[in-house]
């Protein structure tokens, strides 16, 4: 049997237990839902957009606060009981927002309790589980853990415009938090194990630079790898590429109504992006084992600025709107795979969780803030297109960005005498 099954052979069980983490976690859900809760939570309160979508940004920032030191905390005793604990913080933090009364403040107060007790059930924690049992197929496995975002991209908008309709948005709340608590803590219980950890790798034979060694714990410590270049183009590219993302997701949904689209329709076009975000990350995935991952990305991450021209359009037709959601799903899709894949590939496993954890956070703050830049921007000038035009620019600079990242590095081990 070769070595690239003997990894899923070993691996599956963590494989799927960390799919179904992200799929339920902290990072698709409230991103996902608060589209949809945006046009009842007005029309209860009389919120703007931007008041309801800014609610992602103190689950951000919170998020932010913790993922260092759950990256900590995975390298250090294991990522198991840190995933399990935080999926039941998460359940229990996003069933407490039905109880949301009339005042943002205390909405944003909820909303920052979803990421302090659900943070650790973000990518950081489940893609620590997932490296260790892969290394030929790092990158597709790394792609099918994080398609779990798509999953529920694609069938949380349609799941919560449901759950509105049919018993209410508070109600809804706590239909949503049913997810992590009856699907994914079940799952992660039974089947989410780290692999066993290896020492760090021996010096490959002379002229094998290129090929595959096995997995090791070798790689830089968080400040070597903030004294690397790439780890600030990294996180460049990530801020500018989740600005457009983050806003586009989470604003497509309302902007649609506005086109004229009933709630349900807006939901059904949003979801597009969710299936695409699986396309995206399987494709990715399947391609940075083979070709330079930077050079796979560039044109799924060029994709969305097309997007956000279409949807400037006063009149978005049925197949403009399935086309931006499915460009702006593929590079979704693509960028949160990246994430892990170049961490990993760049600056090696040892710190890992740490260095990840940084990236991570930028992300989270980038997709925390941009849902209410997009809405304020809405709210201010009564529409998206100035929004949508910088979203654009921005997503451009970053995929030329990425490609000055340069050829890997030949062995994670000797990192330090780099």
């Amino acid at each position: 049997m070769s070595e690239s099954s003997n990894e899923f052979r070993r691996g599956w069980r963590a494989l799927v237990a960390a799919s179904v983490g992200v799929a339920c976690g902290a990072s698709p859900v409230p991103f996902f839902a608060i589209g949809v809760f945006a046009v009842p939570l007005g029309q209860a309160f009389g919120w703007g957009r931007g008041d309801v979508m800014f609610a992602i940004l103190p689950m951000t920032l919170a998020v932010i606060l913790v993922v260092p030191f759950i990256g900590a905390m995975a390298d250090r005793v294991g990522v198991r009981p840190v995933a399990l604990a935080t999926l039941f913080g998460l359940a229990v933090s996003f069933a407490a927002l039905s109880l949301t009364p009339d005042s943002l403040l205390v909405f944003y107060c909820l909303f920052f309790m979803v990421g302090l007790l659900g943070g650790g059930s973000t990518p950081v924690s489940w893609t620590r589980g997932v490296v260790g049992w892969f290394e030929r197929n790092r990158g597709i496995a790394l792609a099918i853990t994080l398609m779990g975002t798509g999953i529920t991209g694609a069938l949380l908008p349609s799941y919560v415009a449901w759950l509105i309709e049919s018993f209410g948005w508070r109600l809804a709340f706590v239909g949503v938090a049913m997810l992590p608590l009856l699907i994914a803590l079940p799952v992660a219980w039974l089947l989410f194990y780290e692999a066993p950890r290896k020492p760090a790798a021996v010096a490959a034979p002379e002229g094998a630079a290129d090929e595959v060694q096995p997995a090791a714990e070798g790689g830089m410590t968080l400040r070597e790898a903030a004294r690397n270049y790439r780890f600030w183009v990294l996180a460049i590219v990530v801020l500018l590429a989740t600005l457009q993302t983050g806003g586009t997701i989470t604003n497509l949904p309302p902007l649609l109504q506005d086109r004229g689209y009933t709630a349900g329709e807006a939901a059904t076009f949003a979801g597009f992006i969710g299936i695409s975000i699986v396309v995206g990350r399987l494709l990715t995935g399947y391609l940075i084992d083979r070709f330079w991952a930077p050079g796979v990305a560039f044109p799924l991450l060029v994709g969305p600025a097309v997007a956000c021209l279409l949807l400037t359009s006063a009149e978005v037709t049925p197949a403009m709107a399935i086309t931006a959601a499915v460009l702006i799903g593929l590079a979704s899709g693509a960028e949160t795979d990246l994430i892990a894949y170049l961490t990993a590939r760049y600056f090696g496993l040892a710190n890992y969780g740490r260095i990840y954890g940084v990236q991570y956070a930028v992300f989270g703050f980038a997709g925390g803030i941009s849902p209410f830049l997009f809405g304020r921007v809405f709210d201010v000038t009564g529409s998206y297109n100035l929004a949508l035009y910088a979203a654009a620019i921005m997503v451009v600079v970053a995929a030329f960005l990425l490609l000055t990242m340069g050829r890997y590095p030949a062995r994670h081990a000797a990192a330090r005498s780099r």
